[in-house]
């Protein structure tokens, strides 16, 4: 999603410098006219606006907080941008951090998955200072068409917590509607054509069914990265006395899910498992 991001802001003529762990990723918005650096920091001793785009939380804090992180490089008046999905508690100390170095943190975790990165139409959610926010709007408007700030620091956090909620009941209905209508011995794309239309209509059926229907489990957004989000929704959840039986049923099918080997495929690889339980052949 990154490497499709950054494109986006290259054919828009902005100037960009990019690190990666393995630089060979990297390597296509090198050939676009991006310049590379060897460590976050000296990304951020080069930039006004940084972007960063991780894995888990702990790559996060590495990122930000090591003495080759953002935070060593920043300048004062810069704007840090992380969209990595993470610990709101982890957004509210990048903002702290970087407030007491005179520059403004912005956590802004996107949903969209791979379509919406390459076709910059993303939903953007942003926590932090509303001033901070219009200072890099019209960089945000590159890649995603709703973005919306919705509030202070942890705020994007929170929001995309509720994001990934909703795709995890709706994956399970999918998956099991698909399921089912092979089983009653339907034409599941036949099938689809009444579905998608109507109120079960969704992102998830019109762009991951048809994956499902191919076999096709390659990734848009990794299974292993959805049950990073939903423990952290998890956490939260129980941090604020808050019990949510479908968010758990749903991550524990998704560690059914690592546990076949599957956790590098997309997240519609639950399909998988489902059918695993069901004993139905593929």
């Amino acid at each position: 999603m990154g490497l499709s991001m950054c494109g986006h802001l290259l054919e828009k003529g902005y100037t960009v410098t990019v690190h990666n762990r393995t630089k060979p990723k990297a390597q296509p918005l090198l050939d676009e006219g991006a310049k590379w650096a060897d460590s976050p920091r000296a990304v951020a001793l080069q930039s006004d606006v940084i972007f960063t785009v991780v894995g888990y939380p702990r790559d996060v804090r590495e990122v930000y907080f090591s003495d080759d992180g953002v935070l060593a490089g920043v300048k004062p008046d810069s704007v840090t941008i992380d969209m990595t999905t993470t610990n709101p508690s982890l957004s509210k100390q990048i903002y702290a951090a970087a407030k007491a170095k005179g520059v403004d943190a912005i956590d802004a975790p996107v949903s969209g998955g791979d379509v919406g990165a390459r076709n910059a139409t993303l939903s953007i959610m942003l926590g932090g200072d509303a001033d901070a926010v219009g200072r890099v709007l019209p960089l945000l408007q590159v890649l995603g068409k709703t973005i919306v700030h919705q509030g202070g620091a942890g705020a994007g956090q929170h929001a995309k917590m509720c994001n990934q909620i909703v795709i995890a009941g709706t994956m399970i209905g999918v998956c099991e509607s698909l399921l089912y209508g092979a089983k009653a011995g339907l034409n599941l794309e036949t099938m689809l054509q009444s579905v998608r239309p109507g109120a079960a209509g969704c992102w998830t059926l019109d762009n991951l069914a048809p994956r499902i229907l191919q076999r096709n489990f390659s990734p848009g957004f990794l299974v292993d990265h959805f049950v990073k989000d939903m423990e952290i929704a998890l956490a939260e959840a129980e941090r604020m006395d808050l019990t949510l039986p479908g968010l758990k049923l749903v991550r524990e099918l998704y560690r059914a899910v690592q546990a076949q080997g599957h956790g590098k495929s997309g997240t519609h690889a639950l399909y998988l498992a489902l059918e695993a339980m069901s004993k139905k052949q593929p």
